[in-house]
């Protein structure tokens, strides 16, 4: 006869999810939080490049914003991959 599935959010388990998931979603939104302040200051500091030069700076100021976004997507990503791995989701 098959022993049937405790529950897994039990005893030591539950306590260690509890505190991964803890951990995981306090550093991922620190992390989040950090990428959001780089992306709006990369995409702020582009549009002021923009506006001060004109036409002639409208390249460089729209890198400089792209970097800024870019920044911000990865530090999303990285935050959530995060706080999956503290919530022990694959």
């Amino acid at each position: 006869m098959p022993m049937e599935n405790k529950n897994q959010n039990s005893g030591v388990t539950g306590a260690a999810k509890f505190v991964t998931s803890t951990v995981g979603n306090t550093v991922g939104g620190v992390g989040r939080t950090a990428g959001n302040v780089v992306g709006a200051a990369g995409r702020g500091l582009g549009d002021t490049v923009t506006s001060a030069t004109g036409s002639a700076g409208k390249p460089v100021g729209d890198a400089i914003g792209s970097v800024g976004s870019g920044v911000q997507n990865g530090a999303e990503g990285v935050s959530k991959g995060v706080e999956n791995a503290g919530q022990w989701k694959q």
